[in-house]
């Protein structure tokens, strides 16, 4: 007999937000069947292939003339905006629609690890680039990763690769590298980050081509200790080192474990990072730890929105354009928007999001996400007795139980689904997991 809590703590962990029908056919297939298809699932994900990448066209700042005038670099400006726009309502809109939805999850959970923001790198194609990559070795080998990053044009401008020459080193992506994608504070010396820079030296980014190339004579070819290591380090050999260590694979697995599992408890003892990403959620997943994390993480608001949309059927790239851009300003104010990290340390976790801010824009979002619910899910609410559509809601949302309070405050709203639904979206149980 299958536990429908458990597996329901699992889907809401590597997915966005289960449906009630995902977790219906979890609960008959069992967990580890269930686990096995969404680490490695089979065939052609309809839902991203429903989504398909827009033509966000050229550089807008490569068309203008040697000396552009102020109203033409403003235009190319505002042109620039709209791209990366764009490039935001059509992934959240992927997020929703995707099958295949641990996949998407770690390209999200990638992309708030190596945090790089639009609103320096001004290009929505490289950041598309960027998202691309994490698709492609999002899931793999950790070495992978990191070799495909060190020479991300869109990190690269992040951190100031561009300026990292042999006659005057640039630290900032080799000291981020070390400290926040790889090793972590402590397991690296000042020394490591000024010899980590020398061998990053040399990549350049050609905004028109939208990639980064090597040009070597901008790079110090000579040797460098990085680690203890003597060799001629370049950017591949240097990533080669760093994904190698075991305070890379323990750095990660816990990066991995607070975002999936829990940040109230450290990564279990047992818990070994395998170097490979899959190998490691797997790790996770079947921890016996992990049956104990329930009601640890607090939603992210990217993750609280698309959850919401897949399980009240909303497609928010169907949405009227005044719906989308009110939907996009709603999840601004509650501070997190895709392709917007705050800082090269990503975004905040945990209680950070539960501020008497955050909760009011939380409301007004949940009431504007009610109000688009599809027909079928209010009419689902509305055939439900009154005094059962508490239960009913609980399971279109994926809530396990209510406490007596939250209880007594739904069943106030009985009578109006739309308020019943928003009430809902912002209750505790469906905010922490």
């Amino acid at each position: 007999m299958v536990d429908r809590d458990a597996v329901a703590h699992l889907l809401r962990r590597a997915t966005f937000g289960p449906t009630a029908a995902e977790v219906d056919a979890a609960e008959r297939d069992g967990v580890a069947a269930t686990l096995d298809r969404l680490l490695s699932p089979t065939g052609r994900d309809a839902g991203a292939a429903a989504t398909p990448v827009p033509r966000l066209g050229a550089d807008p700042f490569a068309a203008l003339d040697k000396k552009p005038s102020r109203e033409q670099r403003q235009q190319a400006q505002r042109e620039r905006a709209e791209q990366a726009r764009r490039l935001a309502d059509w992934w959240l809109d992927r997020m929703v629609a995707a099958d295949h939805q641990l996949p998407e999850k770690l390209v999200f959970f990638w992309h708030g690890h190596w945090a790089t923001s639009v609103r320096k790198v001004k290009s929505a194609q490289l950041m598309l680039g960027q998202l691309d990559t994490f698709r492609a070795h999002g899931r793999g080998g950790f070495e992978a990763l990191v070799r495909a990053m060190v020479r991300d044009p869109a990190l690269i401008l992040w951190l100031d690769g561009q300026k990292n020459t042999r006659a005057a080193p640039n630290e900032n992506l080799a000291r981020e590298l070390m400290e926040l994608f790889t090793l972590g504070i402590g397991n690296y010396t000042e020394a490591d980050v000024k010899a980590g820079a020398r061998a990053l030296t040399g990549w350049q980014v050609d905004r028109n081509a939208a990639k980064a190339r090597f040009v070597p004579r901008r790079h110090d070819s000579g040797e460098k200790t990085i680690l203890g290591q003597t060799a001629a380090f370049d950017a591949d050999s240097y990533a080669r080192l760093l994904a190698g260590r075991p305070e890379a694979g323990a750095f990660v697995a816990a990066r991995l474990w607070f975002r999936f599992a829990s940040r109230d408890t450290a990564p279990p003892q047992s818990l070994a990072a395998t170097g490979d990403t899959t190998g490691t959620l797997r790790a996770i997943f079947t921890a016996p730890a992990f049956a104990q994390t329930r009601n640890q993480l607090v939603k992210q608001p990217v993750e609280w929105i698309v959850g919401a949309m897949r399980q009240l059927g909303i497609r928010p790239g169907r949405l009227a354009e005044k719906e989308r851009k009110e939907l996009s300003n709603r999840l601004a104010g509650m501070d997190q928007v895709p392709l917007r990290p705050p800082s090269v340390g990503g975004w905040p976790a945990g209680e950070s999001w539960l501020t008497t801010s955050s909760l009011q824009a939380r409301m007004r979002l949940a009431t504007l996400l009610a109000g688009a619910a599809a027909p079928t899910v209010v009419q689902g609410l509305s055939a439900a007795p009154s005094a059962g559509r508490p239960d009913a809601l609980a399971r279109l949302l994926v809530v396990d139980r209510w406490t007596a309070r939250t209880r007594t405050a739904l069943t106030a709203l009985a009578e109006d689904p739309e308020r019943l639904l928003a009430a809902g979206l912002i209750s505790p149980e469906y905010t922490v997991c």
